[in-house]
């Protein structure tokens, strides 16, 4: 990086020393308060456009060094949606020789800038003509980009008035704002690599945790199926035959639990591959919901369970969706809902119409979720802590599922809850299919 003294640009013909030094108090400004790049890089090229008097327009551009090109990252004066586009050579026009040669470039007047720019590409010239609206530039100063000896882009200036606008006095400011320029973007890449590095640390600690959790969950059903099998099968031992329905009873509620993690897991994997399809038809939710009503309410003595959705079966709007995912989303949400109210009471399944869109609630009387975790419900590999001060057996992978299966269908999924007063979980599907539109003597005869 260069580096410069402050004696050498503080009297310069910009417009003096003030408003240099104002220009660099803003930038640093930006540099201490912006985080996101591109909105620095906008803030930047609008604080040199509205600080220094010989710039009415200007662009950044970065390499990219996939394509070996500069891109324009942000700009001021110009159509910017068409700039967008442009994808300059080194070498090419003001910009690319400034990035080839690694040295400032003034073109202090049209003449100078028409034939710097005559090596522009056509795409490029037909971009620069509409985005500048033909408007001609009557000097311009490039200056580029470095973060050690490696140059990452360029700032270009221009002036649509006034020849020689700048000139080689300005050189020295504009590179010392150049590197802190080129600063700031380091520090955002240095960032973003933090964040990465970090959220990958929390995902592998998160995986680590569910595998080590999930083998602990396979092991305790594995552990009863072969204790009670092997009673059974002991020839010295009899049992009554109450007894060993009950022996088989409790088999079979531990394969079903095995089950439904082998499934969450299988899932899981489906959705991290990318496999996810839907297959959308007519679904008449009042009737799919009951049906999982009916089946789980088979799963719990302690609960009681309530559907209600606005207008009955035959009132509330018919959705296109896929049955069969809406179905295993209703499921998780009813299962939750049982699992973290351990001691029973009233679980309601709710479907209201709001605007576009449909609204599913299931409410359970439960322990609640504490405020800190309601944002990270939905997330991969994130396990609520019960507060139950005994183990809630399953996956973790249950509302993860549901989000994915909700978004995928362009809906969005949300819980409120306080602790020891129940939780309330929400999904949403849009109504802007046919089926929506549908009188209940067309309803389908699928769920």
């Amino acid at each position: 990086m260069r580096s410069v003294q402050l004696d050498t640009w503080t009297a310069g013909p910009i417009t003096g020393r003030d408003e240099k030094l104002s220009t660099i108090f803003e930038l640093a400004k930006i540099l201490a308060t912006q985080q996101d790049l591109e909105s620095m890089l906008s803030h930047f090229m609008a604080c040199l456009i509205d600080t220094l008097e010989a710039a009415e327009a200007g662009v950044m551009m970065l390499y990219d060094a996939s394509t070996e090109e500069l891109v324009m990252k942000a700009g001021c004066g110009y159509d910017l949606a068409l700039l967008k586009r442009l994808r300059i050579a080194p070498g090419e026009a003001t910009c690319g020789v400034a990035f080839q040669t690694g040295e400032a470039q003034i073109y202090p007047t049209p003449e100078a800038v028409k034939k710097a720019r005559s090596n522009l590409r056509p795409a490029n010239r037909a971009i620069v003509g509409k985005a500048t609206r033909g408007k001609q530039v009557q000097s311009a100063i490039c200056v580029p980009l470095f973060t050690g000896d490696t140059k990452i882009g360029v700032l270009m200036l221009e002036n649509q008035h006034r020849p020689y606008s700048f000139t080689p006095g300005d050189v020295a400011f504009l590179e010392a704002v150049a590197d802190l320029i080129a600063l700031s973007i380091e520090n955002a890449r240095l960032r973003k690599e933090l964040q990465t590095t970090r959220s990958l640390e929390e995902a592998n600690r998160l995986k680590a945790e569910l595998i080590s959790t999930l083998a602990h969950e396979m092991r305790t059903p594995l552990t009863s199926i072969k204790g009670y099998s092997t009673a059974l099968l002991m020839e010295e031992a009899t049992f009554s035959p109450e007894t060993q329905q009950e022996f088989l009873q409790i088999i079979d509620e531990e394969c079903t639990v095995l089950q439904d993690l082998i499934h969450d897991l299988l899932e899981s994997s489906i959705i991290d591959a990318g496999l996810l399809k839907l297959e959308p038809q007519p679904v008449i939710l009042p009737r799919l919901a009951q049906r999982v009503v009916d089946d789980m309410a088979r799963r719990t003595r302690k609960h009681s369970f309530v559907v209600d959705f606005e207008g009955g079966v035959h009132g509330f709007p018919i959705v296109d969706a896929d049955p069969r995912r809406i179905e295993q989303v209703l499921r998780n949400l009813i299962d939750n809902a049982i699992k973290y109210s351990p001691d029973g009471g009233l679980i309601v399944v709710r479907g209201e119409i709001q605007g576009d869109e449909i609204i599913v609630s299931v409410a359970d009387q439960g322990v609640g979720i504490a405020p800190e975790h309601l944002n990270r419900l939905f997330e991969k590999f994130f396990r609520v802590k019960s507060g139950l001060g005994r183990h809630v057996v399953g996956s973790g992978l249950g509302l993860p599922i549901a989000r994915t299966i909700v978004e995928s269908h362009g809906g969005r999924i949300w819980a409120k809850s306080q602790l020891g007063e129940g939780s309330t979980l929400y999904f949403s599907l849009p109504l802007e299919g046919p089926s929506s539109q549908l009188t209940k003597q067309e309803e389908p005869q699928n769920e």
